[in-house]
């Protein structure tokens, strides 16, 4: 499996903004194909980034939505937030799974 963490540091006065960016998502990477799912996560210490996790079969799926028309689409959205909503710029980092607990043997 293929992970992808986008740290997203938003300023507190523009939470609920960006929370209902997520809510009302376009869902297009819902379809593509070796996507498995999608979890954002709100930090308990509003200083600390939201983190938005993608789950991929491979990292070749994930290039593939990355190079996609529906990327391009999904993300147009969003830039919806002024620049001054963040604390700085986002931080886009890659993991492989090597063990998950949801799989046997994994």
């Amino acid at each position: 499996m293929f992970v992808v963490m986008n740290r997203i540091p938003v300023k507190p006065e523009y939470a609920e903004q960006f929370e209902e960016i997520f809510r009302t998502r376009a869902r297009l990477v819902d379809r593509m194909p070796g996507f498995l799912r999608n979890l954002v996560l709100r930090p308990q210490n509003p200083e600390d980034p939201y983190i938005v996790l993608t789950f991929w079969e491979s990292e070749a799926a994930f290039r593939a939505w990355t190079e996609s028309p529906a990327f391009r689409e999904g993300h147009a959205r969003s830039g919806t937030l002024p620049k001054e909503a963040f604390r700085g710029p986002n931080r886009l980092e890659t993991f492989v799974a090597f063990l998950d607990s949801e799989v046997q043997g994994g």
